[in-house]
């Protein structure tokens, strides 16, 4: 049973606002973090440990928040979710110390997880079964508006009215998202929760994990870019501070054309999108390192970048929904969790390299190393994530052409 036609879209939209608060306010912070680096007198490395905190909110809260609203209303898990959004945002704008606002980005990161496992299972409730790949797509939708509007906006209130002002206005955001979802999300039984040992038993399925850690690995190339996507615009190809809201814009445009193509992909093969996506993910960051100067080339290769994220990302929940098929919360929340390790690992992984003196541009060779390596472990995986034995990277080379196609989703 279905929620009734009147109200689907509406339903779907409410989720997809959501998902753009929650967007803009993690991807805000990357435009805004040369800005509460100079205000709290800090260096960009040692700042960069407020996106680090958002990722680790994440990555706590996807399990642990699961695990507390495991027995409740999915509606409701969203509007509690709302709410802990709201006040982990006004702690970041009222923040005076990098550990305020490091604590504040934590409890902002927590909802993010389990709101997209929520909002995965009311999405898939809505549009009816074997729509994985395009209900989490449509969630997925709303960040990627986020990073085309919500980012640049946000980076620009920061720019003209102080960065706290951007993270006070994403609490009140989040606040009015609140009634929405009061109003709007479907009221059924089928939106129940499962039980806790339900959802614990799905994280002991090892190939969850192991994806989870091919996705943090692959995905990271992406954030050690957006993460200093201020400094490579502004120290590396000499633009003025106005330019990286542009250039945040553009990976947010990619994304938005990459995200139906991927949903598409998930919904139709088991890996071989995600493959051929990461790949010419590899190959934009061969283009983007070498041309990095050049504000031409770094603008067409940030759009690229968003484009070969999204097709390939919307893969690993289908898979991972898949491999426990009683836990989609629980999966949709774990998937978002890999994400933002991946955020993490791509901010450790540039500010590493930066703070050794290796340059802005070090940060992009960083992140193509991390995707290499995550394509790497997923072939040396590919049988047994597929239920079959051992295998080596040239078996799981050749397998995959001929064996990868989706499985019919119940």
């Amino acid at each position: 049973m279905t929620a009734e036609p009147s109200g689907n879209r509406i339903a779907l939209i409410a989720l997809a606002i959501g998902s753009f608060g929650i967007g803009t306010s993690e991807f805000s912070s990357m435009g805004l973090m040369p800005l509460f680096a100079a205000d709290l007198s800090v260096d960009v490395a040692e700042a960069s440990h407020a996106i680090t905190a958002y990722a680790a909110g994440v990555f706590v809260g996807a399990p642990l928040v699961t695990l507390a609203a495991a027995r409740l209303n999915r509606r409701n898990v969203l509007i509690c979710l709302m709410l802990l959004f709201a006040l982990g945002n006004l702690i970041s704008g009222l923040a005076q110390s990098l550990g305020m606002l490091t604590v504040g980005r934590f409890i902002s990161g927590m909802p993010q997880g389990p709101y997209f496992g929520a909002g995965a299972v009311v999405a898939s409730y809505v549009m009816g079964p074997g729509n994985g790949g395009k209900a989490f797509a449509l969630i997925a939708f709303g960040m990627t508006v986020a990073t085309v509007v919500g980012a640049p906006l946000g980076t620009l209130v920061g720019q003209y009215f102080g960065w706290q002002t951007t993270y006070l206005a994403v609490a009140v955001y989040a606040i009015g998202t609140l009634f929405i979802f009061l109003r709007w999300l479907p009221k059924s039984s089928a939106l129940d929760g499962a039980s806790v040992a339900q959802e614990l038993a799905s994280i002991r399925n090892a190939r969850v994990w192991a994806l989870m850690g091919i996705s943090a690995l692959c995905v990271s190339a992406t954030f050690s870019v957006y993460t200093f996507i201020g400094p490579i615009v502004t120290e590396v190809a000499g633009q003025s501070q106005i330019v990286v809201p542009v250039g945040l814009a553009l990976v947010g445009l990619g994304m938005a054309v990459g995200t139906p193509i991927g949903g598409r992909m998930a919904d139709r093969y088991e890996y071989r999108g995600m493959v051929y996506w990461f790949l010419a993910t590899l190959a934009v960051m061969v283009v983007m390192g070498l041309f990095a100067d050049n504000i031409s080339i770094l603008m067409v290769t940030l759009f690229a970048i968003g484009v070969t994220l999204m097709a390939a990302a919307p893969t690993i929940p289908v898979r991972m929904t898949h491999l426990a098929p009683n836990a989609p919360t629980m999966m949709g929340a774990l998937n978002m969790a890999a994400f933002n390790v991946a955020n993490a690992l791509g901010a450790m992984a540039g500010s590493t390299t930066i703070a050794a003196g290796m340059g802005y541009v070090s940060s992009i060779w960083a992140g193509f190393a991390m995707t290499a390596a995550g394509l790497l472990l997923f072939a040396l995986l590919y049988r047994w994530l597929r239920g079959g034995g051992r295998t080596t990277l040239a078996a799981a080379t050749q397998a995959l052409p001929d064996e990868d196609r989706a499985t019919p989703q119940t």
